[in-house]
């Protein structure tokens, strides 16, 4: 089996002003990385530049939380990839849940994005997940293939090379319930299996696939003791400096 890398991203969502990202960004470079894992910190736009520039030169790098699918136009309040890229990200997130379920992006929007996202060169974290109601409903494989289906349509695995997925389970985003550590790696294993089918066994074993929906500090060492789970997107415990620094350095 190949080895991956590991990867611990914080997303910052609609939190903390430029002075606040200042000093988070200053307080994670000394938190230590004693996996070497890759980090990643996504600020809200108006702190991504400052983020970006306090950050350079050291293990964190700096994605931004969506892009538009156009370059420039008349999109009031929306960034485009080259924006974003102008203002020191090299990744984005895209099709997080409350993306998709608080202002509508669609798998076909998604997919436009994704367009744009590569069309610039920026790593795509590309998230996807199933409600309460499907997961009760044993829907929960075949809606995440669907996600995964239609959001990737079109492209090739040279193309979608880098691509890093994260599962979040809607029903644990926020709420302080998580998918147990079974639950998650069923999913995770679900999900390689469609890439293996899709893109073939090397790309699926060379691509990270990250675990996110209420991980904690007390939760993330059983989390990452997971076969097929190779990181976390992790959202209220990004925020805190320490509480992050022990999910960087899981055991």
């Amino acid at each position: 089996m190949t080895k991956r890398t590991p990867v611990i991203a914080g997303n910052w969502k609609m939190h903390n002003t430029l002075a606040e990202s200042a000093a988070l960004i200053e307080a994670l470079k000394t938190a230590g990385n004693k996996n070497n894992a890759e980090v990643i910190v996504a600020p809200s736009f108006t702190s991504l530049a400052k983020v970006a520039e306090l950050a350079k030169g050291s293990h964190i790098q700096v994605s931004c939380q969506d892009v538009h699918w156009e370059d420039k136009g008349a999109f009031t309040s929306a960034v485009s990839p080259v924006q974003a890229k102008d203002a020191g990200a090299t990744l984005t997130i895209l099709g997080h849940s409350e993306r998709r379920s608080v202002f509508g992006d669609t798998d076909e929007i998604l997919n436009k994005k994704v367009a744009a996202a590569l069309r610039h060169g920026l790593t795509i974290i590309f998230c996807v997940g199933e409600t309460l109601q499907e997961r009760e409903a044993n829907e929960t494989i075949a809606v995440i293939n669907a996600q995964l289906e239609n959001g990737l349509k079109g492209y090739t695995a040279e193309e979608l090379k880098g691509l890093i997925i994260a599962y979040e389970p809607v029903w644990a985003i926020g709420t302080g319930k998580t998918a147990t550590p079974d639950q998650a790696q069923e999913v995770h294993a679900a999900i390689r299996q469609f890439l293996a089918d899709k893109y073939g066994q090397e790309y699926a074993d060379a691509t990270r696939i990250l675990y996110g929906g209420s991980v904690k500090d007390s939760n993330v060492d059983e989390i990452m003791a997971q076969p097929d789970v190779d990181g976390a997107l992790v959202g209220g415990q990004a925020l805190l400096a320490d509480k992050f620094a022990r999910i960087i350095n899981f055991n």
